[in-house]
Parts: structure tokens; sequence; C-alpha cells
């Protein structure tokens, strides 16, 4: 009884692309169906999926199976078939079954090589290395080629095939290949007069047996031979030095003194020289009729030609080039144009002792140009005349200088843009030297500031400059603080500095003296006040005998007006102080009065946008601005209105000189020292989309580069500072939501995606932002969104107020009370920040009820008078038990910068801000010089809301504004539907 259930007979023919058709015949001699025997003969078959990824063709009638070639000799060697068939393969058949097992043996070792005559044609295909094959097999294969071409062109593209899909399928082993052989890729080689095996050791597939390589060599002139020349030269394997030059005449004979043993192989390789080079060098390197091909003298046009072009070609041609020694390390350095400050320019010491500014960034500095090309140093003279003499190659001080034409012509171009006899400016001279050692580079009519946005695909010029003795030791000034001037303090100051604080002061003298802005950016509760403070009285003390002398203007927040006017009371009670600010400030020949009759004149941002016109008719003695993040937005009235004033000297104090966006920063830079960034829009394309969008390293590190010298930025915790702080704590309070909040919120989470399906544009963002506010409020508490009436608050304030009713309905509020309670029963004293006015007076309200004791509240609305009463009623350590507050609720805005409240040692931020960095500035309204308790800082959260989504992305920023990278709320209107929604979609798997 016969084993088989069945048996099929197998035909194979294979096309010139290598693929094979496939049929089978039962015992009947009738065709089995295409997708029977796909099932069958491709049973085991995994890499085609058992046969279940191949395609049937029909063709005269009879189903073909096609597989692939990458497939055709790994399936037919190891023919993985079911046993209970019987396969027979008819003759055709049989004869690929054979090929296929020796040529798979060849792919599984490896043993393939490129394939020379597809590489004359311009691709990439492999071949079977002959070599490895067997006598018999070797024989088969030729009477094959001979007699049947196409079936051999088949059986080739079939392996060629199964090497790609077995070694080099993937992005990465393709890449490595690519990697290791880069001449098998080169395109437009020179192959004539090369036969297979000399290119396969031209491209590095093998070793190459022959004791020398043949080298072409360029010699430069001499004494011997004043013109430059090729030479085609064999070198020693084992001692390179050894170079033997050979004669190859127009008959292809070569001649020269080699050792004998070398004979065998140059005859052996020599037939194709002459070939080869023809097919690689241009013809008007030839000397016709000579006795050696390479005998013509070369211009200095094709010296330069050579070293720059065909030495290349020459290379990709599987040439090995010997260029002069000097070439690799003159062709590296790119020619470098220097501006050489002259040996005076820069001196201001002698009026920098008098108060007075006779330098800044817009002071001319003298300078000759100076260009370097390799390690030749040039003068402007010199560099001229090379370029008059029109030649690519010349001897300069005994050494050959490369002078490409086309960087002599940008050189030339760089130095036209920029008249030496005209000088260039000190802030040009500045960003040279920080930016020269960052791959920062300068091209076209001047060198590049700041304004200028980088061209990647244009050649460049590297400007940089030598600055001399007097600017070096400015320079050094500006970046170590070891070398700040150091300073008397003034001698009616009624405080003892810091060490820090007296480096502050120190710095600020120095940048007046030299006309340059600054940017004291300590953080808060370092003291930045007494530092400027220290500075308005070293001002009074150096132009006492200098009259008449405008006072200084200070600009910072209404919140802070009254602090100012105390704090200078108090440590400089010798400074003049007058108030510009309220319905009754002067104007007209009033505030010309007043001018005379102060030092230092103190209004409010506000108060000075609506007095532009005023403040700008006189030049300040030095204008300072508060919480200058105030300013962030250089689009507003506000911005402009500060920006415009005149004074000789700015100065900007800020904990957060970057809150959200690197614009802020080229604000606040713009009025310190205007121009000194650019234009708003050559900042943005230079750095803000770079570093805020592409997150690019090297302009992050420029442009810290270009701050550095103009901001002080200490921190409390940094061990020089050594404020003996007591430790904060921050720590996070989750809370559910109340079920009538979840409703309400998943209410307007649903309104919102509804509208999404029909707004655009403008209205999109809309809604968004206002639905954004309405969540934010809710996690709050209800009434906020509900605009219900609430007793004791909206109705009659005299009425009773339902405390309980509004408990009950916020879960936070209900948190914070128990907490609060807990505190006052230990004695401790809070300060409580929330955004929206409405919840402040539901907080004060109840907590006042419940406390049975006074609670403070300050908003935008607050007056001045009534600011500073509370502030002080809050500080007070002498007040009465029943009329003492000990619980303060403000306006993040109103009241999160320039207060000093170190009484309480409890933070409470209700709602969250957007921005870590405003938290923390509100946060130091308590954690600043003064505080002797652990501050304890408490931020709510509504658990699976809004409010946690921004925490958690918050949490993984916290570094962002020390790398001057942040984001705001804008960015949530540019995301898509989809996103928004997963962003506002209350978590239910959280809150329950």
């Amino acid at each position: 009884m016969s084993q088989y259930t069945e048996t099929i007979t197998v035909h194979i023919s294979l096309s010139t692309y290598g693929d094979a058709l496939i049929y089978g015949l039962t015992a009947a001699n009738r065709y089995v169906p295409g997708m029977d025997l796909k099932h069958r003969l491709f049973a085991w078959h995994e890499p085609t999926m058992y046969g279940t990824e191949l395609e049937i063709t029909q063709v005269n009638e009879v189903e073909l199976i096609i597989l692939p070639a990458e497939h055709v000799l790994p399936f037919l060697a190891e023919r993985r078939l079911l046993q209970h068939i019987e396969w027979q393969w008819d003759e055709e058949a049989a004869q690929w079954i054979e090929f296929a097992s020796i040529l798979n043996v060849c792919i599984e070792e490896r043993q393939y090589i490129p394939s020379f005559t597809a590489f004359r044609q311009g691709k990439l295909a492999w071949t079977w290395d002959i070599k490895t094959l067997p006598t018999a097999a070797t024989a088969a294969l030729k009477q094959l080629k001979d007699n049947h071409p196409s079936d051999y062109a088949g059986l080739n593209a079939a392996f060629s095939s199964a090497v790609f899909y077995r070694y080099y399928g993937t992005e990465v082993t393709a890449s490595d290949l690519r990697t290791e052989y880069p001449l098998l890729f080169t395109k437009d080689r020179a192959v004539a007069g090369i036969n297979e095996q000399a290119w396969l050791v031209s491209i590095g597939w093998r070793a190459d047996a022959a004791p020398f390589r043949l080298l072409l060599q360029l010699l430069e002139p001499d004494d011997d031979d004043p013109t430059w020349r090729l030479k085609l030269v064999l070198q020693d394997k084992i001692d390179p030095v050894i170079l033997i030059p050979v004669r190859l005449a127009e008959d292809g004979h070569v001649s020269g003194g080699w050792p004998d043993s070398w004979s065998s192989h140059i005859i052996e390789r020599s037939s194709g020289w002459l070939e080869h080079l023809r097919a690689s060098l241009p013809k008007e390197q030839w000397a016709e009729h000579s006795g050696d091909v390479l005998s013509k003298p070369l211009s200095d046009e094709a010296a330069w030609k050579f070293l720059t072009v065909d030495s290349r070609r020459l290379l990709e041609a599987g040439w090995q080039v010997l260029l002069p020694a000097w070439w690799e390390a003159a062709s590296r350095r790119r020619p470098k144009l220097r501006a050489k400050v002259r040996a005076d320019e820069g001196d201001s010491e002698g009026q920098a002792g008098k108060g007075k500014s006779f330098f800044g960034l817009n002071s001319i500095i003298q300078f000759d140009w100076r260009i370097a090309i390799g390690d030749a140093q040039f003068t402007e003279a010199e560099f001229a005349e090379l370029v008059a003499r029109n030649e690519r190659l010349v001897q300069f001080r005994g050494q050959w200088i490369p002078l490409d034409p086309a960087l002599l012509a940008q050189i030339s171009q760089a130095m036209a843009g920029v008249d030496s006899s005209q000088g260039l400016s000190f802030q040009d001279i500045l960003h040279l030297h920080l930016l020269e050692n960052s791959q920062v580079s300068y091209s076209g009519r001047a060198p590049k500031k700041a304004d200028q946005e980088d061209d990647e695909d244009n050649e460049r010029i590297q400007i940089g400059v030598e600055l001399n003795e007097h600017l070096t030791r400015l320079i050094n000034q500006l970046g170590r603080q070891s070398e700040w001037p150091k300073l008397s303090v003034p001698n009616s100051l009624q405080a003892e500095l810091r060490t820090y604080q007296y480096d502050g002061f120190s710095w600020l003298v120095f940048l007046r003296n030299y006309g340059l802005g600054a940017c004291l950016a300590d953080d808060m509760g370092l003291g930045k006040t007494l530092q400027f403070i220290t500075y308005l009285l070293h001002l009074k003390e150096t132009n006492a005998a200098v009259d008449p002398v405008n006072p200084s203007l200070l600009i910072c927040p209404t919140s802070v007006l009254g602090n100012w006017q105390k704090e200078i009371s108090r440590f400089a009670p010798s400074l003049r102080v007058k108030l510009h600010y309220g319905s009754n400030r002067a104007s007209g020949d009033d505030f010309q009065a007043l001018l005379g009759q102060a030092d230092v004149i103190i209004t409010s941002f506000a108060t000075a946008t609506l007095d532009q016109e005023l403040l700008s008719t006189v030049t300040w003695e030095s204008l300072c601005l508060d919480e200058a993040q105030n300013i962030k937005n250089a689009q507003t009235k506000q911005s402009t209105a500060v920006r415009s004033f005149q004074a000789k000297h700015r100065i900007a104090l800020t904990g957060t000189p970057i809150e959200n966006r690197l614009s802020e920063l080229w604000s606040l830079y713009d009025f310190i020292n205007p121009g000194y960034l650019g234009t708003a829009r050559a900042f943005s394309a230079r750095f803000i989309q770079p570093i805020e969008k592409d997150q690019d390293e090297q302009k992050t590190i420029q442009l810290q580069k270009l701050v550095k010298p103009f901001m002080l930025r200490r921190k409390k915790k940094d061990p020089a500072i050594q404020l003996d702080l007591p430790d904060k704590n921050e720590m996070k309070t989750y809370i559910k939501l109340t079920a009538e909040q979840s409703a309400l919120y998943d209410q307007a989470v649903n309104d919102l995606m509804n509208k999404m399906k029909e707004l655009e544009g403008i209205e999109r963002k809309g809604a968004i932002l206002s639905t954004l506010t309405h969540l934010k409020r809710l996690c709050d508490h209800p009434v906020l969104l509900t605009k219900e009436s609430i007793p004791g608050i909206q109705d009659d304030p005299d009425s009773p107020f339902n405390t309980d009713m509004l408990i009950s309905r916020s879960s936070k509020l209900e948190r914070l009370l128990e907490m609060v309670r807990e505190l006052r029963e230990e004695g401790e004293r809070c300060l409580i920040f929330t955004q929206y006015i409405g919840m402040g007076e539901i907080l004060k309200q109840t907590l006042q009820q419940e406390l049975q004791e006074p609670v403070l509240y300050l908003n935008g609305s607050t007056s001045k008078m009534a600011r500073d009463r509370m502030i002080e009623q809050f500080q007070s350590r002498t007040l009465p038990p029943a009329e003492q507050p000990n619980v303060f609720i403000l306006s993040i805005k109103a009241g999160g910068v320039g207060l000093n409240l170190t009484a309480a040692n409890h933070v409470f931020h209700f709602d969250r801000w957007w921005n870590p960095a405003v938290e923390n500035q509100a946060t130091d309204r308590a954690y600043r010089m003064g505080q002797t308790k652990d501050v304890q800082v408490h931020k709510f959260i509504a658990l699976g809301t809004l409010e946690e989504h921004i925490d958690e992305m918050l949490e993984s920023k916290q570094q962002l504004s020390d790398n001057v990278i942040s984001s705001t709320e804008n960015w949530i209107t540019e995301l898509s539907t989809e996103a928004l929604k997963d962003l506002f979609t209350l978590r239910r798997d959280i809150t329950g």
C-alpha cells in the first residue's frame, strides 16, 4: 500500500527577473488548480506565510504560482514539503534544484561578491564568487550562460535578490553597507581598463596581495622643477615612505626601478593602468607622443583643480592619491576674518569714575582687518595684493596658501560691508567675541548680529574679533564677578549689605559706568530693593558736585508703591523721594518743579503709561523697573511706553526674567539695552523658533552667552548666598469633586465638544478658553459658574451668611477650612491665593464666620492706602488678639509680587496657576528674609480634572524656566478636538 495520497509533478521556469513560475500536474496529467497547489507546495514555507502571500496568474488556461525571486533559491534548496504527497520534478525544475543547492550554500556562507557587470551599468547587484564553487558547478553554470543566457540571467537575479533579502533587507543593514563600502555607491566612476579583481580590491571588498600600492602623486614646485606635476608611483606597503616612480608610455609599457619580487604583480596588473588612467583624468593632463603620459607640467589653475576636484574623482574611481602634506590641514581650515581692535580703543576708565556714561553699546570702536588662511596671517593690504594676483596657490612666507576664489569673494564682500575707517559698534564687538567659539559664522555685507537670520545653505566666512587690552579687561569684568571694581558703600546707607548684595550693587554701578543696562534677577527675598537703594545713594554721592541732576525714575506695580516708600525711608533717609501717582499728581510746571526736589520719583506702570508724554520729556539719571516682567508683552501700550523713556542707565528688577516665552526675554533686553538682541522678528527666527519648537541646544547656548553679561541671577539655595533660611516644604492636596461639581463639569465638556464640530478659527479658540475658565472656576466652587445669589455677598452684606450650604458644595472649601482651623489651633498664620475675586469673597466670608476672627482680603480693586494698612496689620505683633488678622487672602495678580508677609508660615494655592514661577513668586511673599519658621506650601488639586492634567504637565516641565523655555495656556487652543477631549474629560477612574 502506497504511503502517498497523491502524486504531483512540479514544473518551474525562471523569468529574467529571477521570479519562479510554477504549475503542477497530477498523475492523470491534469493541471492542479493554482490555489490547491499553493496550499500544498508551500504548506511549510514560513517566509510566504505558508503560501498565503503568493500571487496566482493565468496563462493559456494554466494557473501559475509566482514565487518572488528572493525566495526561489532558499525554497528549492531546502524543499520543506508535505510528506503525504509524492513530489516529482520535471527536468527543468530538477536543474534549478541542483543549482539552488549549490548557490544557497554561497548565500549561507556569504561567498558572494558585488557584480562588476551591474556596477558598470550603474546598478548594485550580487553574484556568486566563482572561486568558491566546485569545478563541476562552474562548468554547468558556464554551459547555462552560453546556451541559455536568459535562464542564466534569471538565476543571477534570483541569487542577487536572495542576498539582498537575507543580509541587506532593512534600512539599518543597507546603511551599514553604504558606510563600509561607500565606493559601491559612487556614480560616474571610471572603470575602463580595470578588471573585476582589481575593481574588488579598489572598493575594499577583497584584500590586495601585491606588496605595493599604485598611487598618483602631486608634486609641488621646488628648486629642481619650478612647476606642478603628476607622477605615477608605487608605494611599499611595509615601508610607506618608499615611493618608486614609474613611467607609463602611450603604448601601455611600464618601466621603473622596483624590486624584482614586485615584477610578477606589476605584469599582472599594469595592462589596464593606461586605459583606467585615461578614463579617470581630464584630457588636458596628457602629453601626447611622450615617453611618460604624465610628463606635461600643470598650470597653477590645473594644480588647483586637481587638489579640489580631480583628486576626489580619482578616489571615487578607485585610485589612491598622494597630495602635498600641507594640503589636508589647509583644506580643512576655513579662512577667518578677524577685526583687530586698535590698542587705544575702549579705554573709558578716566571718565568712569565721574558717574558719566562715555561708553555704551553704540560706541564706535576702531579696528584693522586681519585675515587668517591656515597658519598664515595677512593684513588688509597684503590680502588685497594676494587677491589682485588672481592665483589659486601662492607661496607666502615659505608656505603654500590655497586661495579659493569663492571664499576670497566672501571675505572681500564682508570687508566691503564694514568700512574699517568707520569702525564697529561695541555691540558688534561684543557679539563677535561672545559667539566666536559657538560655531556661529557671519556672511554678507556685514558681521551678522542678533537681528540677522541664519542661512545654513550658504558657505560662510567666520568672523572673529581680536580685543585690545582695554576691551579684554572690560569683557572679562562682564563675565567674572571677581573682576568687578570694588566700591565704597555709601556712607548714608542705614543697612549692612550681605556679600552678595554688595556684589550686586557694585555690578550695577560697573555697568552704568560703561553705559550698559542691567537685569538684576535675584530670587524673591534676596534684597533686590536694598541693592537698588544702595545704587541710588551712590549716584547721589557721586553727583553731589554736579548741578543740576535729574532724578531717577522708578516704575513698579501699584501694590508695592507704599513698600518702596517705606524701604527707601528706612534704608536711605537722605534720599528725597516723590510719588507720582493718583488723581492729584503733578503735571506741567508743577512736575518740572518736582524734578528739582527729588532724587528718585516713584510711579506705577499704569500711571507711566497714562503720562508717557510727560515722563518722556526728561532724561532720567537712571530708569528702573521693579517686577519688570510687567513689560513682558512687547506690543502692549504699557511696554511700549516704558521702553520709550530716556535715561542714562536702565535697570530691570525681576525674580522671573522669563515667565512663559522667550519673547519676554527679548522685551526685557530691548528695555535695558535697546537693539542688543535685534528686532523682535529676527530674534524669533534666530532663537525662539529653534529653541521653543526644536529644542536646539546650540541655539540655547548661544542665547545664554549673549544674555549672561547683563543679567545677574542668584538663588536662595546657592551655597554662596548663605541666607540660612528655614526649609520650604511643598505638598499637594488632592480633592474629589462633589456630585454637583462632577455633573456640571461633564456638561461643560460635552457642550464644548459639540461646539467643536461647528466652530473654526478665532471662534473655536474663544470657546476653548471660555470653557477652560469655567472648568477651573467649577473646581473651586459651583456658584462661580451658576452665578446664583449668595446671601451676605451679592445681596445685602448684612444678611445672614449660610456657610454650611457653601461648604457642602465644594470639597476644596471644606478641606481648606479643616486645614486652616488646625493651623490656627497651633497659633500659626497663613496666606491663601486665588485667581478669582468671587472665590476670594466666599473664602473671606466663610473663614471669618467659621473662625470668628478678622480675615484680610486683597485684590486688584483694593486702594493703595487700604493695601498698606492690611500689610501692616498682618505683619504686626502688637495688636490685641481680637484685632490681629491671622489669615490673609490674596488675588494672585494683585498680591503675588512685591509684598513682605513673613508673619505667615503656611501658603495655600486654592487654585493652580499655569506657570510654576508665578506660584513660586506668590509663595515667596512668606518665604523670604525675615522668615524664621519652616514654610508649608499647600497646592489644592481637584482629582481627575483639568487641574490634575495641567499639574502633571507642569511637573514634567518644572525645569523649563531655567532653560529659557516654557508655555502658556494658549497652546491648548491649538489642540485637535480629540486631544482637547482627552485633556478636559473628567477621569472616572480617579473621581469615582
